[in-house]
């Protein structure tokens, strides 16, 4: 029997006394047919409680009276428990009252069920994570509320500028574009109904229809969830720690694929090329100036020579683009790939109307006809994706281009930008669908690919999306920005944050998108950041140039280090992309998730882990605004820190503040003791990277007490889709031990039968800040040489290559 310490429910009894149901009356409870579900019985309808597994329980109320069941999940992936057997419900009796205990047989959550006056509550490990404090209310528009604790600080909520603890805002569930935002945006163009408590748990609505998520803006301790419509369902995620959240809810809503390796490169990108001899001469301009590149964008101009009045033509217009074909391959040969917007409209004006129209392929007023409207762009139809007819002509537009050579493709203006309430998707209003249009029309790019190129790892780049929208592929990035140290300022937040529900590729415009300013420093520091973004894509209006190539010499030389520093980074990098895929641990990464200890870092935004092994401090203003000359960044003090770009240890004071002089060469990043860093040399495209010219970087400071870190090297050809299914990958499992004045390093490779190499061949660089005393390799000594000054230690037997094809174990001690 699950047994709650008399503290616990002292705690419990305080917290619910006050949020109650006072007129829903409890009836019954029984075990449901599933086997993993218990149905409880109300006065006004019915309870369903379903456990997915031992941290995660969902629960739905079906009114009285309702007479079709609630639609299925758009975000939860279909999953069965785990377990066997029934739920286990315990009957319990206290001085309060009587109570039912909900749990799998070896359950961790459990879920108690209050007689009277009614109350559901949630448990994980003997602690209340929350509580109804209203359960389903059918008032003008359907909602819940939930208890909080007086301190508990709120993430989630998709895409906002409003600082990592988002408490005490009221958000508005409907997403929509916010051209040139900076430092403020209460919503933007990725909403999503998920609330995060820095204690560790989370809770999803299940319901795309528009609403709000009220995040105790009244004061009152309440988080409370509104929606027009749809089903009254939410799922409760519990977890350890915040590598397990991110587990959970990404084993809840689904894994994103792994993308094939060029996507991880430096991309040309602009709004737009306006022409074939405008894009041929961005391309021939990096490979002259020698800077990384591995892909091309196509904005608007690739169908039509005017930004108005040309949606929906979905064809090269070749009066500027006269063959398109040959371009491509050309490009393919340059390994520079091709990437196409498009749009979900179809303007009157353009190509495809009349066909579009005559089909039924678009959403349609009550009496069945196209709806047209005016927006920015000219009047316009909405492709209707929820016609299966209009899927697979959408679909047959991508599938040409791909065919043609088209690597990638880039839904804009998916939210959609402009989505007409009264607009009708079958027998769906607009605004039924509006949060899972972009969501489902990746959906439709990423089940075409899986269908008629299985091999194939597509990009789909996307601004508008859905709880899940990851495990269609989905790689969204954080809208119109402004062109401004403002616009920088938020862009850490968005991304970890949206990171933490699931979606690990939000990213930036690098650059700015929105205005006309001129600003290298600006620039500069954004490609800086951008290293450690999990997308390295500058794009901007084309007013000032987005392209490195273009800018003076002196900005062109910054961020071209900056480029090649990302090409460089490429194997570590391609290693959080697969670890990911596989635990949905995002890339960029708060503080918080790992060093918990560290609390400070839930409100810091501007610090943050790029997996984890790199805190990286990312500057967001002007070296201009501040007569400091150095930047003060504070560590976590479980371990120690060196500065990655000196490999030197470096030395914090009493509060963990360590300085670095103000430098435009780049920003502060810092290896944390015990960090593997796998590196290559600078390589022009992701096309000629190979694993044998790998040198892994180790930082150990002389350890003071225990610590364990682990990193996971991963290798494939870079483009097979799901090549560990396959048999064609490698990993090579990196773990530093410490204990008082020693380090264990233990390499465990894991080496698939089709991988491209069956080993590992890298060269080593081992960063300490002192020599030991003593090197064992597999048990023997081991002579070694140590550069004092650069802090640098080369063992003798493997100053070249070092081969691996079993288990290895290092050990250095003081």
């Amino acid at each position: 029997m699950f047994k709650y310490s008399s503290a616990l429910l002292g705690i419990a009894v305080s917290f619910l006394a006050f949020a109650q149901n006072p007129n829903r009356q409890f009836i019954s409870i029984s075990n449901g047919t599933k086997g993993d579900d218990v149905v409880v019985n109300v006065n006004d309808g019915q309870y369903q409680i379903s456990f997915f597994d031992d941290k995660i329980v969902e629960t739905s109320f079906i009114p009285k009276g309702t007479e079709t069941m609630p639609e299925a999940s758009h975000a939860v992936i279909p999953t069965q428990s785990k377990f066997n057997g029934s739920v286990k419900i315990l009957e319990k009796a206290t001085k309060e009252g009587n109570y039912y205990d909900l749990s799998l047989a070896e359950a961790a959550i459990h879920v108690r069920i209050q007689e009277t006056p009614f109350q559901i509550s949630y448990w994980y490990k003997g602690k209340l994570l929350s509580s109804e404090a209203n359960g389903y209310q059918l008032k003008e528009t359907p909602q819940i509320q939930f208890n909080l604790t007086a301190t508990e600080q709120l993430m989630g909520g998709g895409a906002r500028s409003l600082g990592m603890n988002r408490r005490g805002y009221r958000l508005q569930l409907y997403n929509r574009a916010h051209y040139g935002y900076e430092t403020r945006s209460d919503l933007m163009n990725f909403t999503m109904p998920i609330v995060i408590s820095d204690q560790c748990y989370a809770i999803h609505f299940d319901n795309p229809q528009i609403g709000y998520l009220d995040l105790d803006s009244k004061k009152d301790n309440k988080l409370t969830y509104e929606v027009i419509g749809g089903p009254l369902r939410y799922q409760v995620i519990a977890a350890d720690d915040w590598r397990n959240l991110t587990e959970n809810l990404t084993n809840l809503t689904g894994h994103q694929p792994l993308p094939a390796r060029w996507t991880l490169g430096n991309f040309a990108s602009r709004f737009g090329y306006h022409s074939e001899a405008e894009a041929r001469k961005v391309v021939e301009g990096f490979r002259q100036e020698q800077i990384p590149l591995d892909a091309i964008i196509f904005d608007l101009y690739w169908f039509g020579k005017e930004i108005q009045g040309t949606l929906g033509n979905f064809e090269f217009y070749r009066d500027s683009f006269p063959n398109p074909e040959l371009m491509i391959a050309d490009f393919k040969k340059q390994n520079v790939k091709t990437v196409l917007i498009t749009e979900p409209f179809v303007l009157t004006t353009s190509k495809k109307w009349q066909e579009a129209s005559s089909k039924k392929l678009l959403g349609t007023d009550t009496l069945g006809n196209p709806y047209r409207y005016d927006f920015y762009f000219g009047n316009t139809g909405l492709i209707d994706i929820y016609k299966p007819e209009a899927r697979a002509w959408f679909w047959e537009i991508y599938k040409n281009l791909h065919t043609m050579g088209v690597a990638g493709f880039w839904g804009d203006l998916g939210e959609p930008e402009v989505h007409p309430t009264k607009l009708k998707h079958g027998d769906k209003w607009a605004d039924e669908v509006h949060n899972i249009y972009g969501h489902d029309w990746a959906k439709l790019l990423y089940t075409g690919f899986e269908k008629e190129f299985s091999n194939e790892r597509p990009f789909i780049l996307m601004r508008a999306g859905y709880s899940g929208s990851q495990r269609y592929g989905m790689i969204p990035w954080s809208g119109d920005v402004n062109r401004t140290w403002g616009g920088l300022k938020p862009q850490m937040e968005i991304s970890m944050q949206m990171g933490l529900q699931g979606m690990a590729y939000m990213h930036s415009d690098l650059g700015g998108f929105a205005g006309s300013n001129n600003d290298p420093e600006l620039y500069v520091r954004w490609l800086q950041y951008g290293v450690f973004q999990p997308i390295f894509r500058p794009h901007a209006q084309e007013d000032v140039a987005s392209e490195a190539i273009f800018k003076d010499a002196k900005t062109k030389a910054l961020a071209k280090a900056a480029i090649e520093l990302r090409y460089q980074l490429l194997p570590y990098n391609y290693s959080l992309a697969f670890v990911n895929s596989t635990s949905g641990h995002p890339l960029m990464r708060p503080i918080f998730m790992e060093f918990p200890e560290e609390t400070w870092s839930f409100t810091e935004a501007n610090s943050y882990m790029w997996g984890p092994s790199l805190l990286v401090h990312a500057i967001t203003d002007s070296m201009k605004s501040s007569k400091d000359v150095v930047y003060i960044t504070k560590l976590p003090t479980k371990v120690n820190w060196f500065d990655f770009h000196t490999g030197k240890l470096v030395h914090p004071d009493a509060n963990q503040l360590v300085t670095t002089t103000k430098t435009l060469q780049y920003i502060p990043v810092f290896a944390k003791s015990g960090a593997f860093i796998p590196r290559i040399n600078t390589i022009s495209s992701t096309a000629q990277y190979t694993d044998t010219l790998v040198t892994l970087h180790c930082y150990l400071a002389r350890p003071a007490a225990a610590d364990t870190s682990v990193f996971l090297w991963y290798e494939d050809d870079g483009a097979t889709k799901n090549a560990v299914l396959k048999g064609a990958a490698k990993m090579l499992r990196c773990e530093a031990i410490s204990k008082a004045n020693c380090y264990t390093l233990t390499l465990s490779p894991t080496i698939q039968d089709y991988a491209v190499l069956p080993f590992f061949q890298f060269e080593w660089s081992f960063h300490m800040d002192q020599a030991p005393t003593t090197v064992k390799v597999n048990g023997k000594k081991e002579k070694f040489t140590y550069d004092a000054q650069n802090q640098v230690l080369y063992l003798k037997s493997q100053q070249k290559m070092h081969f691996v094809k079993k288990e290895q174990v290092l050990q250095f001690k003081w």
